[in-house]
């Protein structure tokens, strides 16, 4: 599914970019299941599990301003057909062998104001510098500087080290420093595919524009990678993506 030269360009760079990768038609069909988990997200007055709010400055829940569905694939189960996408999977399988699962699904609607996790490496909150650990964002609508795409610092996957993380009370998850001269944005069409190394440093910004940004972001790996916070058969959110039978 992949040429070699993009096998080449991933072990090099630590992402690829797949662009309109989803048709028109699963795109209206996903969108139209996100649409719920946004409005029940946006009822909410406090955070309830799995769905987590915008925070104040102070630090605390912005009722009726959905932040992110953690385990979203445990929340609505029809959205594992998305994680389960051949023309995603088979590309993941290129990289990381044929028998796979997924983990840690979420969703981010980045709603106008929205935030995300600024720079930061996704094997941080694994607790692994594994190199088998890919992580894969599908852009719902379409990302650009506006509304907070996803942007990377190429090559620096290649470490096969964590860096030091801080956190904010004022903003969801951890983040690091990054020299942004190094950085690339990565404006994306609806229906597009990011697949990366979960050692590579990125990051998003907020959503500066009135536009949402629809996005989901998990992590495939070997399904007989031992991850000891995300055992398989031991941890809720992770599933088969792919068995090497088909």
């Amino acid at each position: 599914m992949l040429q070699n030269e993009e096998i080449i360009r991933f072990e090099e760079e630590g992402f690829l970019v797949f662009e309109r990768l989803l048709s028109q038609e699963k795109l209206e069909h996903y969108l139209a299941i996100f649409d719920e988990l946004v409005a029940k997200g946006n009822a909410l007055s406090e955070p309830i599990p799995h769905f987590s709010l915008e925070l104040d400055t102070q630090g605390q829940p912005l009722g009726g301003m959905l932040h992110k569905v953690q385990g979203v694939c445990v929340v609505e189960p029809r959205l594992l057909e998305l994680a389960r996408e051949p023309a995603v999977v088979d590309r993941v399988a290129a990289l990381a062998g044929p028998d796979l699962d997924v983990f840690g699904t979420k969703f981010f609607p980045k709603l106008a104001g929205g935030t995300s996790t600024h720079w930061h490496q996704d094997n941080y909150y694994f607790g692994t510098t594994s190199d088998q650990v890919l992580s894969c964002g599908i852009y719902l609508q379409d990302a650009d500087l506006d509304n907070g795409c996803l942007q990377v610092v190429p090559g620096s996957h290649r470490t096969g080290t964590i860096a030091e993380h801080q956190h904010t009370p004022s903003m969801h998850g951890s983040w690091t420093q990054v020299e942004t001269s190094q950085a690339v944005a990565l404006p994306m069409p609806a229906g597009s595919v990011a697949l990366f190394s979960a050692n590579l440093l990125h990051g998003t910004a907020d959503n500066e524009g009135q536009r949402t940004r629809y996005s989901t972001a998990w992590h495939y790996v070997p399904a007989d990678l031992d991850l000891e916070r995300f055992p398989r058969g031991g941890y809720e959110d992770r599933h088969i993506a792919r068995e090497e039978s088909e």
